[in-house]
């Protein structure tokens, strides 16, 4: 057994808190840190396991979390605060020679662009330590790159054609609401789209392109094509991709109020002088929206999120789908989160759980699709996120 850091008291820290605690076979004690110390305080209260403690951290203090580390002395860090924070627990991970795993990828405070180069770029530095680096190990990314590496090694010779579809298909009661922190959310929506074809990055306007999808126990929803940052790494990592897309759906609601917020300048990253002082329009925006970690108690409905998968197996053209559903009710009794943080928090627990059970082995930075997926997919229904598969149905894209 082994103790946990985990950096981030948020909705998707609560869940990946409550889910280390049930591991108990892997980690011995947890730490839960945060910035607002009384954020962890109320999860620690709901758990209310003593294997769980808590600590303030300013994780952009690289000085600080060494200190934290060194302190607990901690296995692994699982970082789910603010993607702007990654490069600085990096860099208190190699300094201390702990392994490190996140969710979503480094992206700049003052640019409004995610790319994986900013970590890639650290591999030669975790290699020497002899530590592993776990990037994007939520659900997309994450599980989606899972998805598709178990597609490669059981399914096919080559994968042609790749579309991630992602619906969330809840209501929450709110006129605007966003389900992960509202800065990173809108930022990524409101850039401009990009998906892969025949080697070449294509890019489109934001929200431009939508196709209507036929979900499992869902049905129809009209979703829109974005730029995902697994695309980056997928195309990287799994051969011969002709196609490699990402689409998610969004209200006609959610996108009118966006629209309209984009107009008036508060989706902005730029800095605005008000009353002599500087402010984001975007930080202040996410100030006055409800906390995402707020909506579970009336969230209703389900998520839906998989990988519809065209290529070839022994010469013949074969198709592929895998998902997965989640219910937001059903997550809210079990952890009180919703849905987004519950398929976001598990898998980041999971993924801890196979470097320190020593499934997925390695030094150096790693995205998830490089690892054995067999050991992952083995263990995630029975955390709460069971998975299915059709094999040569109708896709939604042909």
């Amino acid at each position: 057994m082994s103790k946990v850091l985990i950096i981030g008291a948020g909705g998707v820290g609560n869940v990946v808190a409550h889910k280390c605690v049930q591991a108990a076979e892997t980690f011995s004690e947890v730490l839960l840190a945060t910035r607002t110390r009384a954020k962890a305080d109320s999860i620690a209260a709901q758990i209310n396991s003593p294997r769980l403690t808590t600590a303030r951290l300013d994780a952009d203090n690289v000085a600080e979390t060494v200190a934290l580390i060194r302190s607990f002395q901690p296995a692994i860090v699982i970082n789910v605060a603010l993607p702007y924070q990654d490069l600085a627990i990096m860099d208190a991970c190699l300094e201390t020679g702990v392994h490190y795993l996140d969710t979503a990828n480094y992206e700049p405070p003052h640019l409004a662009k995610f790319e994986y180069s900013w970590q890639w770029a650290y591999h030669d530095r975790f290699k020497e330590r002899g530590i592993i680096a776990v990037l994007g190990c939520g659900f997309d990314p994450g599980v989606t790159g899972i998805f598709t590496a178990h597609a490669l090694k059981h399914h096919f010779d080559e994968i042609h054609y790749l579309d991630i579809i992602d619906c969330n298909a809840g209501s929450h009661g709110q006129a605007f609401a966003t389900n992960f922190n509202p800065e990173i959310n809108i930022r990524e929506i409101t850039q401009k789209g990009r998906y892969y074809e025949n080697g070449s990055w294509i890019e489109t306007e934001p929200l431009s392109i939508h196709r209507d999808v036929t979900y499992p126990h869902i049905g129809p929803r009209d979703s829109y094509l974005l730029f995902h940052e697994e695309l980056e790494s997928l195309v990287k990592h799994i051969p011969h991709l002709k196609r490699a897309r990402f689409w998610m759906t969004f209200s006609q609601q959610y996108i009118t109020h966006l629209r309209v917020l984009e107009n008036v300048g508060m989706t902005r990253i730029d800095p605005v002088v008000y009353e002599g002082k500087e402010i984001v329009p975007l930080q202040f925006l996410k100030a006055v929206l409800p906390e995402p970690s707020s909506l579970g108690e009336n969230y209703e409905g389900q998520t839906s999120i998989g990988c519809q998968i065209r290529g070839i197996k022994d010469g013949k053209e074969k198709t592929y789908f895998i998902y997965n559903n989640c219910d937001h009710a059903v997550c809210y009794r079990e952890v009180k989160a919703q849905a987004i943080s519950y398929t976001t928090g598990v898998p980041a627990m999971l993924g801890a759980k196979m470097v320190l059970d020593g499934k997925w082995t390695g030094a150096g930075v790693y995205n998830v699709e490089q690892f054995n997926p067999d050991p992952f997919l083995a263990e995630l229904g029975g955390y709460g996120l069971p998975w299915h598969e059709e094999v040569n149905g109708a896709l939604a894209f042909e």
